[in-house]
C-alpha cells in the first residue's frame, strides 16, 4: 500500500458509513455529524479553534506606530525580515492544508483542516495589517518579496516547500506522512525564533500590539501542530505495512536539519544584538523545541541533552489564559510573573 498513490476523497458515498473506515484510503459517506465523529478529540478541537477566533483589526496599532520610528535600525530590519518569513510560510500553509484535505477520508478531519486553512488566511491578513500600519505600501510590497531574494530565508523556505512538493506531486501514504513532518517543522519550529524576537520586544515594552497578534498566531499554530501530530500517529497506527521505524527516524533527522536551519536564521536576524536574548539561549531553545516536537510525534529526540526550556520568560507570552484583551491592555511585564513548571512546559 505504501507505494501506491492515495485515493482522493469522494464527494459523497451512499454505501459508506458516516464514520470513516480510515484516515487515508478509507471510505466514508462524507457527511459530517459531530455527534458521530470517529475520533473523540476532533469535536473538542473544533470548539477550541472556534473559541480562539480573532481578526487583526481588533487590535489598535497606534502605540506601535508611535514606537516604530524609535526602534533601532537592527530592530526594524529584523522585524521586517520575520514578517517576510511568516507571510511566505503561512501562504504555502494555506495551500498545503487544502491539498492534504483532499486525501483525508474522515469528514471531521476535513472540517478541522478547513478551519485551519481559514486561520492561516487570517494570519496573512495580520501581516498586511501590521505593515500597512507602520510602513509605506511600497515598502510593504518589498517585504512580501523578501522570500525571493534573501538567501538565508530562501534556503529554509525551500526546505519546507520541497518537502510539501513531494506529496503534492506523488501523494502516497509515505509522502503524506513525510509532508506532515514538514508541516510540524513549519508550524512547530520554524516560527519560533521570530516569535521569540517579538516577545522580547514586548518584554521591553516595545511593539506590544504586534506581539499580541503574534501571540494569537502562536496559539493557533499550537492547535494546528496538535492536529497534524494526531493525524500522523493515527495514520501510522492504521497502516502497519508502513515501516514505522523508518518514518520515525525520518522525523528525527528532519528536525535535526530543521533546527540547524532555524539556528542559522536566528543567528542571521537576531544573533547577540538584542538585550535579553542571547544566541546561546536561542539555539538551546530551538533544539529544545525540536526535541519537544519529535517527542509529540513519537520519534526519538535529535538533541537529547537539551531537556529544559532555556527561555523561561517566554512561557508568559506563548500562553495567554486571561482572555484576548488582557494581554494587550496590561503592561507586558506583568506577564513575566508565572509558574514556569505548570503543565511540564520546561521539561521533556
Amino acid at each position: 500500500m505504501s507505494q501506491h498513490l492515495l485515493n482522493k476523497r469522494n464527494l459523497y458515498d451512499i454505501d459508506a458509513p458516516n464514520q470513516s473506515t480510515g484516515i487515508i484510503n478509507g471510505r466514508s459517506s462524507n457527511v459530517l455529524n459531530w455527534d458521530d465523529a470517529r475520533f473523540t478529540w476532533a469535536y473538542p478541537m473544533y470548539k477550541n479553534m472556534l473559541a480562539n477566533f480573532w481578526i487583526p483589526n481588533e487590535i489598535n496599532m497606534n502605540n506601535d506606530l508611535k514606537q516604530w520610528s524609535h526602534l533601532s535600525d537592527k530592530e526594524q530590519d529584523t522585524f521586517k525580515k520575520v514578517i517576510g518569513l511568516l507571510a511566505f510560510l503561512d501562504s504555502i500553509q494555506t495551500d498545503y492544508s487544502g491539498k492534504i484535505a483532499d486525501y483525508l477520508t474522515d469528514s471531521s478531519l476535513v472540517a478541522l483542516m478547513q478551519v485551519l486553512s481559514f486561520q492561516e488566511v487570517v494570519h496573512n491578513q495580520s501581516y498586511s495589517y501590521v505593515l500597512s500600519s507602520l510602513v509605506s505600501k511600497q515598502e510593504q510590497d518589498a517585504i512580501f518579496e523578501y522570500w525571493k531574494h534573501d538567501e538565508v530565508l530562501l534556503e529554509r523556505n525551500e526546505f519546507i516547500a520541497n518537502g510539501y512538493k513531494e506529496f503534492v506531486e506523488q501523494p502516497t501514504p509515505k509522502s503524506f506522512l513525510r509532508s506532515i513532518v514538514y508541516d510540524v517543522v513549519l508550524e512547530g519550529l520554524f516560527f519560533y525564533a521570530g516569535f521569540a524576537f517579538f516577545y522580547n520586544l514586548a518584554r521591553n515594552q516595545k511593539m506590544v500590539s504586534t506581539s499580541t497578534m503574534i501571540n494569537y498566531i502562536n496559539r493557533d499554530e499550537q492547535i494546528h501542530v496538535n492536529l497534524f501530530e494526531r493525524i500522523f500517529k493515527e495514520t501510522l497506527a492504521e497502516n502497519p505495512n508502513i515501516d514505522q521505524e523508518e518514518m520515525l527516524t525520518f522525523a528525527t533527522e528532519t528536525f535535526r536539519r530543521a533546527a540547524e536551519l532555524e539556528t542559522k536564521w536566528a543567528t542571521y536576524i537576531i544573533g547577540d544584538d538584542f538585550d535579553g536574548l542571547t544566541m546561546t539561549e536561542l539555539e538551546a531553545y530551538i533544539k529544545f523545541m525540536a526535541n519537544k516536537r519529535c517527542k509529540e510525534l513519537g520519534a526519538e529526540k535529535p538533541f537529547p541533552q537539551y531537556k529544559k526550556n532555556p527561555l523561561k520568560w517566554i512561557r508568559a507570552y506563548e500562553d495567554v489564559n486571561s482572555g484576548k484583551s488582557d494581554f494587550f491592555e496590561q503592561k507586558s511585564r506583568q506577564y513575566t510573573k508565572v509558574n514556569y513548571t505548570d503543565n511540564g512546559f520546561d521539561d521533556l
